[in-house]
């Protein structure tokens, strides 16, 4: 399993009258985060499937894509990308490649920092959160990336990623402009949410590696759940604080006396300012809506594959190999599996805890009916007998 360097930081929004008016950050310490190859790409390989209108071809082509440009090995060592390559790419192309680093990276932080687990916690991507969700929440304007389904409340994940040119890959001060922008925006859209808990990672891309900044809020489930055992280094005692613009206000004149319009427009902005109010138990409900929406995905998928890999637990798997060989030579060969219906419940519980496994250069992730294997390109291709026994068994 390969690993990034990781830098957590706590923040507070000190609210006025008007509104958020500054931000003040303390970073709480600096360590390693073992992040799976085959988890990145189990995550963007969903999100592939679950479009409305899927083509095969193009599915593996981004997977291929993917792992084209990922450096670090599935055995353990640094997670990096190829600079050179990724320079000499697209504008497009380079922020897919970040875009997909952070979900992945974003993902594994959720799982040291607060514990989320695969398999047995639920994930729901913003892009396709099911109807009675999408009442819940705005359909316009910010929105995170993917929704954490935790026993204790839902957290919302912002994943972003850029390539860093400065040989220093954390920014040092009071970070970058666009992170100081995204951090007011999300702490906004969670107050229009009814104090939604959420938090933001921040991934660097250079050839120093990938690195990433995660933000936590002082008063979020996902700080009061903070695991720190994996901290190696405490952070600088110096906070970094940083004022929030304020927007301009448009004019609007002043309502006639006695307007009987008057107060049905002010009323119906304010209904319109934000959606419903929720619990968690209303979005744990709609995630469960969602999941006949992921089920006809999975047996699209699993229809169209002819070739069967073989049983996991008595359930039948088909999949194939697909190479990341789209830019030079392969590094990495990823098998994209899908069961034939979910496991049951006691053995899909051990399977989360087995979810993330390595073994002599395998790396392994299974979430729901999904199943990706990455192994050295060259190496030779791993039986599904090893697959099992050392991997998911």
């Amino acid at each position: 399993m390969s690993s990034v360097h990781a830098r957590v930081w706590r923040f507070t929004v000190e609210r006025g009258i008007a509104g958020a008016e500054a931000v003040q950050a303390v970073e709480v310490g600096q360590g390693t985060l073992p992040v799976s190859v085959a988890a990145v790409v189990n995550f963007n390989a969903l999100a592939c499937m679950l479009r409305a209108t899927v083509d095969q071809r193009v599915r593996d082509h981004e997977v291929g894509l993917l792992l084209s440009y990922i450096t670090g090995s599935s055995g353990t060592g640094p997670l990096g990308v190829d600079c050179p390559a990724l320079d000499s790419s697209s504008g497009h192309i380079r922020r897919f490649v970040s875009e997909c680093t952070g979900l992945g990276v974003m993902t594994a932080a959720s799982e040291a920092l607060f514990d989320w687990k695969p398999g047995a916690d639920g994930l729901s991507s913003f892009d396709v959160l099911p109807a009675k969700l999408l009442g819940r929440y705005a359909r316009k304007g910010v929105r995170p990336d993917l929704l954490y389904d935790l026993a204790d409340g839902p957290i919302a994940g912002e994943a972003r990623g850029r390539r860093r040119e400065a040989k220093q890959m954390f920014p040092v001060g009071t970070g970058t402009a666009q992170q100081r922008e995204r951090l007011v925006k999300l702490a906004q859209w969670s107050v229009e949410h009814n104090d939604h808990d959420y938090f933001m990672s921040w991934v660097w891309l250079g050839t120093g590696g990938v690195y990433v900044d995660i933000f936590l809020p002082e008063d979020s489930l996902a700080a009061a759940k903070l695991r720190t055992d994996w901290i190696q280094a405490q952070g600088s005692k110096a906070p970094w604080r940083f004022r929030v613009p304020r927007p301009a206000l448009p004019q609007r004149a002043a309502p006639e006396p006695n307007d009987p319009t008057a107060l049905l427009t002010a009323t119906a902005r304010s209904e319109a300012t934000g959606p419903a109010p929720f619990t968690g138990a209303d979005v744990r409900a709609a995630i469960s809506d969602s999941e006949p929406v992921v089920e006809t995905a999975m047996n699209r998928f699993f229809e169209r594959e002819e070739q069967t890999l073989g049983r996991y637990s008595g359930v039948p798997v088909r999949g194939r190999w697909i190479r990341g060989d789209a830019v030079g030579q392969a590094r990495h060969e990823v098998l994209l599996g899908v069961l034939a219906e979910r496991v049951p419940n006691d053995q899909r519980a051990r399977s989360s805890r087995r979810a993330l496994r390595m073994s002599e250069g395998l790396d392994a992730f299974l979430t729901g009916r999904l199943l990706t294997v990455v192994h050295q390109a060259t190496a030779p291709r791993p039986s599904w007998g090893r697959i099992v026994d050392e991997l998911l068994e």
